[in-house]
This record gives structure tokens, C-alpha cells and sequence, in this order.
């Protein structure tokens, strides 16, 4: 595994979950980490929070408030990177926006059609749109810059609604097609797919509905199996493909903040 000493990276929708998770992981690698959300102003789900926790671990948190939900901030945000820095080497685009309420179950009839725009708009189109204005920088780096979009197996099966469904499976056909046209430049587009998650929504949800979350990763989990994936020699050669956690995890033997290495997801379909 490549040290990440020194990398400029983004990290989207990082105040809290796998976000948080993957920028203190880059920190551990002793990356400099552009930390983006909306959530500001201090607390412990907040994108200062997540900066501190990135400086803790080894490397250098620098938060930034950004909707991704309005392109003029996405623009503002990197902006600001190319001001500070030569260039981008990472890209992971990891920001969603969680409908309120949640849709879990029932069918899409049931659903306001503003759940599209939730999980396609800020799933999907903020990935394009944040990748589209990183890549100017990630040429200044590369080869060996990389973007890294977080997916999940609801790409490739039914998970929670149909919305969430097409913009995971989009995100997925998206990244493949960003491979082949980074590929001549030497940048890299890969997919993650963590399994479950023990996120602080996800733990917030097991308390009221008694689900179990003792084999679940947890977010940090998560951010050593990503940095590890972008700290690897093979990356470009790895481009265009989908990378789970637990395959990271055996590969690279990696184990969350309790030392223990959970289990592969149970409801992986064969590829």
C-alpha cells in the first residue's frame, strides 16, 4: 500500500458517515483533505468536526461549506483547491442526501417525485458536476490521480426504492464511462461498494427499529479499504472497476479502530 503523505484530496458530504470515515483514513495516510458539507459551525457531525479528527490522524483537515446541491458552490470549491494548491490528486465523491422522511419500502407511487432530485439529483448529478470542474486539477497531478465515486450493491439489486436503485446503478455506469475517457490522461475513476454501514443515521434508525449492527463496518472501515485503493501502484489498471470493501479489506489486511475485520456483505450476488 502507497503512502497518501502530502496528497491533495476532496472528500464530498464528509461531516458525518462513510465521508467522514474515508477523510480520516486519507488523514491516516497523511493526505491534506478538503473536507466538504453542509453541516458547519462546530458540533460533533459537522465538517470542522471531521477537519479536527483529519489532524488527529496524521494529516491536514481543511473544511469548506459547500451544498452540493448548487452548482456555484461546487465551483467555488474548487476554485478555493486551485488557489491553495498545485494541483488534485484524489477525487471521492461520496455526498448524498438522505430523503426526509426516508424511503424505505413501499413503492415509488408512494414516494414525492422530490425523492428523485434527492437521490438521483445530489447522488449522481453532484459526482458529474463536482468531477466535471476537479478534472482541470487531477491532470495537473497525474498519472496517479484518481476519482473514487461511493456506490453501493443497490447499483446491481433492489435496495430501499426505485429512485435510489437508478442513481446508484447510474453512478455505477457513469464511473465505467469517466475510465475510459480519463484512462489517455492518466487519471483513474473506481466505484466502491461498502456493505453495511454502521453510520451515525444508520445507528441512529437501529435504536428506534432494532436492527442489528454488530457485523455492520463502520465508516473508518470503510476509509482504509478507499485509501488503500487510491494509494495502490495498480490503480490506473484497476480503473473502470468496482471495488467492495471486503475484497479491499483481504487484500491489503485491514481491520476497523477495534482491530477486527467484518464480515464479507451477506447479500453480495455472485459477479
Amino acid at each position: 500500500m502507497g503512502s497518501l503523505k502530502g496528497r491533495v484530496a476532496v472528500v464530498t458530504g464528509a461531516s458525518r458517515g462513510v465521508g467522514k470515515g474515508i477523510a480520516i483514513a486519507l488523514g491516516e495516510q497523511g493526505a491534506i483533505v478538503y473536507v466538504t458539507g453542509r453541516t458547519s459551525g462546530g458540533g460533533e457531525r459537522s465538517i470542522e468536526a471531521t477537519a479536527e479528527e483529519v489532524r488527529k490522524a496524521g494529516g491536514e483537515g481543511r473544511a469548506v461549506q459547500c451544498d452540493h446541491g448548487e452548482d456555484e458552490q461546487i465551483q467555488a470549491l474548487f476554485g478555493r483547491v486551485a488557489r491553495e494548491c498545485d494541483g488534485l490528486d484524489l477525487l471521492v465523491n461520496n455526498v448524498y442526501k438522505i430523503p426526509n422522511p426516508p424511503a424505505w419500502g413501499g413503492g415509488f407511487w408512494d414516494h414525492p417525485i422530490s425523492i428523485w432530485d434527492d437521490q438521483v439529483g445530489i447522488g449522481l448529478r453532484a459526482h458529474y458536476v463536482a468531477s466535471w470542474h476537479a478534472t482541470p486539477l487531477l491532470f495537473k497531478s497525474s498519472p496517479g490521480s484518481a476519482i473514487l465515486n461511493v456506490s453501493s450493491p443497490g447499483g446491481q439489486s433492489y435496495h430501499f426504492s426505485s429512485s435510489y436503485g437508478a442513481g446508484k446503478a447510474g453512478l455505477d455506469r457513469l464511473t465505467a464511462d469517466m475510465a475510459q475517457e480519463l484512462r489517455p490522461r492518466g487519471v483513474s475513476a473506481s466505484v466502491l461498494y461498502p456493505g453495511l454501514v454502521a453510520t451515525e443515521f444508520i445507528a441512529d434508525s437501529a435504536g428506534q427499529t432494532g436492527m442489528d449492527l454488530s457485523q455492520a463496518q463502520s465508516p473508518l472501515f470503510v476509509g482504509r479499504a478507499a485509501a488503500a485503493l487510491l494509494g495502490a501502484d495498480d490503480l490506473l489498471e484497476r480503473s473502470g472497476r468496482i471495488e467492495w470493501v471486503e475484497d479491499l479489506a483481504d487484500e491489503f489486511d485491514l481491520f476497523d479502530e477495534e482491530g477486527k475485520r467484518p464480515p464479507g456483505y451477506s447479500l453480495r450476488k455472485a459477479r
